[in-house]
């Protein structure tokens, strides 16, 4: 049983780096740019968010208050979801 345990906690050890890497955020910002061609959103913070080639464009422009769900993958913000503020 002892066996048992140990292996199942070095096992999960192993996998808990994994989740420091795909942390979810959030942020409320500005859009100070949108990106249609590379399907990407920079924001006041001057921070770029890529976003999924279906990502539906209409109502954002620059000076659209935003908040932003996004993953960090690889050093790039990835949006999960997107919500305007009004």
């Amino acid at each position: 049983m002892r066996f048992f345990v140990a292996t199942l906690l070095a096992t999960a050890s192993l996998f808990a780096p994994v989740a420091a890497f795909a942390e979810s955020a959030d942020v409320e910002s500005t859009i100070k740019k949108v990106d249609t061609q590379n399907f990407s959103i920079t924001l006041d913070d001057g921070k770029n968010y890529q976003v999924p080639e279906d990502f539906d464009f209409n109502g954002l422009k620059a000076g659209v208050k935003v908040v932003v769900f996004y993953t960090e993958v690889d050093g790039k913000r990835v949006v999960n979801d997107l919500d305007i503020v009004q």
